[in-house]
């Protein structure tokens, strides 16, 4: 269940949150438990969603985003890569398989037992999503066509 939470939450409302605010209206604990964590993170941001907390934030020169549970457990962290960043055997497997597709999106996240990667390829007639790990490969998440 946490995984379909997590997928849903980060396909469809990475970057749209209802509510940016300060420290102060996320639970104490979601913030000790980032701080202990994240200690060198710099422009830390916080936002509220529906049942979790966004934080995004610069580490080490990359931009960030960790998820928390209203009761401050940590979910998972994201970050935007480029398609060099992937696993080999996921590159060649996009190669072959989606050589007439462009990417237009992909991001990796972790959490605490595995590192996942989501890819949005368009062409001229069709989105495809696409989830995966590096020991299983890719599978299909959503497939739209376009209007």
């Amino acid at each position: 269940m946490k995984k379909i939470f997590l997928a849903i939450v980060l396909v469809f409302s990475l970057g749209t949150m209802y509510a940016f605010t300060g420290e102060e209206a996320v639970s104490k604990q979601a913030v000790d438990n980032f701080k202990k964590e994240f200690a060198n993170a710099k422009e830390v941001v916080w936002a509220v969603g529906n049942d979790y907390y966004k934080v995004s934030f610069l580490l080490s020169d990359q931009q960030l985003y960790a998820y928390y549970s209203q009761k401050g457990e940590f979910i998972a962290i994201t970050r935007y890569i480029s398609s060099f960043n992937l696993p080999l055997n996921l590159q060649n497997s996009l190669k072959k398989n989606f050589n007439n597709y462009w990417v237009t999106d992909l991001f990796e996240v972790a959490d605490a037992d595995c590192t996942f990667y989501y890819v949005t390829l368009e062409n001229a007639d069709t989105q495809v999503i696409l989830k995966a790990t590096a020991a299983e490969g890719w599978s299909l998440f959503k497939k739209t066509k376009k209007s």
